[in-house]
């Protein structure tokens, strides 16, 4: 799930059911809300798009609920364990209902034009055995933001290698920055952060044949290097990485107290608004520029139950058309999921922020959510990764450890 966004918690219904007779046919979306006050809440978004398409399609309603992050993944699980799915989710995982069957494929619901203009990563990460189920609806990626204040008080430029980043913390620290490099492995995101640093270790979550490699030689590597040359040395803050959240860091960030951290786009609107001046770099590598950024990618998914492909694969249609996939985008600070958009977004000077994020999109690598083990792997490196990095922690104890779980995990598939 794209974290930083969707705070409200709060349920529209637009659009309305026909009359009895009248021939209509009645989609039902649940959806996520990517608003952080009511002011922007993803009901408006749906509530001008509906509006659109049902004038262009009056036999077809469609009737949108929008969910808190907090509440929305919930909700369409007991709607399904109830037998009342929706037509449409928008939420953060699909491969648990895609491995029980009970979503259409991709390829039966669009048209080979919608279909084909997927970013291809997006569209690779939403297949269960090599079918596509997930459609992607909005993803970020990941850089290293550092305050620029800071580094030119310091004498510093942004580092590209992992020595020169332990090096700019350490001359933070000496300048009395409060949290050098902001190192946030609480349960909030622990994965996210993790999974980055892996990356930059050249390595991930998943072997090349797409078994769990939590405890490879180089993962172990990374995180032994981020205990013995960051946190040891008192260059991650005063705060415990395994404590610290990833909304905590982004704050402090925003206080003007941290030096680097890595972030997505929301970030920046979060640091603007209080008159931080900061850059932002690629995550560095071990020897030079990481191989690969982080992407987080929230889908779409189609439920069989009430039948309506017909009409669900004409709504998505227009739902990802250009327009309505770069109104999305803007409207959020995400990157769109679709070639045609992310083209425009990257030429356009209103999208010029959003362009070092974009650049990063077309070799992102993404979370294992074809996994239908995903899941509840996730929830365990938010809570046990953490201590990997603590005064008595052991990195390879507690990666091995949550490889094990994993194994598990994966053979109850």
């Amino acid at each position: 799930m794209i974290a930083a966004v969707s705070a409200l918690g709060m349920t529209a219904v637009l659009g309305g059911c026909g009359g009895a007779g009248s021939g209509e046919v009645t989609l039902k979306l649940v959806a996520a809300d990517y608003g952080d006050s009511g002011a922007n809440s993803s009901q408006k978004y749906w509530d001008k798009l509906v509006e659109e398409y049902e004038a262009a399609h009056p036999d077809v309603k469609v009737d949108v609920s929008v969910h808190s992050w907090t509440e929305v993944d919930r909700e369409v699980s007991e709607m399904v364990a109830a037998g009342d799915a929706p037509d449409l989710a928008q939420i953060g995982a699909y491969a648990d209902y895609a491995a029980k069957g009970e979503l259409y494929q991709a390829d039966e619901l669009l048209s080979i034009p919608t279909q084909a203009d997927f970013v291809a990563q997006l569209a690779d990460a939403g297949k269960v055995s090599r079918t596509q189920y997930g459609m992607p609806f909005a993803a970020s990626t990941r850089l290293l933001f550092y305050n620029k204040k800071l580094f030119t008080e310091a004498g510093l430029t942004p580092p590209t290698t992992w020595s020169e980043l332990a090096a700019d913390a350490a001359a933070l620290k000496e300048k009395g920055v409060k949290y050098p490099y902001a190192l946030p492995l609480g349960p909030e995101e622990a994965q996210a952060e993790a999974m980055q640093w892996l990356l930059s270790g050249g390595d991930g979550y998943t072997s090349e044949v797409g078994t769990y490699g939590i405890d490879s030689p180089q993962n172990i590597q990374t995180f032994t290097w981020l205990k013995d040359e960051l946190v040891d040395k008192g260059l991650t803050g005063p705060v415990a990485p395994g404590k610290l959240n990833r909304a905590a860091a982004f704050a402090a960030f925003a206080r003007g107290e941290v030096g680097m951290l890595n972030g997505h786009p929301s970030l920046m609107k979060i640091a603007a608004a209080r008159g931080v001046d900061f850059g932002m770099v690629p995550m560095p590598g071990e020897e030079g520029s990481t191989r690969s950024a982080m992407g987080v990618a929230d889908w779409m998914m189609a439920f069989k139950k009430n039948g309506h492909r017909s009409e669900v694969g004409e709504f998505l249609d227009f739902v990802y058309d250009e327009k309505n996939v770069l109104a999305f985008s803007r409207e959020y600070d995400l990157l769109p999921v679709t070639s045609s958009a992310s083209r425009t977004m990257s030429t356009a000077a209103r999208d010029k922020a959003l362009a070092p994020f974009l650049e990063e999109l077309p070799t992102a690598q993404l979370y294992p959510v074809g996994k239908t083990s995903w899941a509840e792997v996730s929830a365990h490196i938010k809570q046990r990764i953490g201590a990997a990095l603590a005064t008595d922690g052991d990195p390879a104890t507690v990666l091995t450890g949550l490889q094990k779980q994993a194994n598990s995990e994966e053979s109850a598939e």
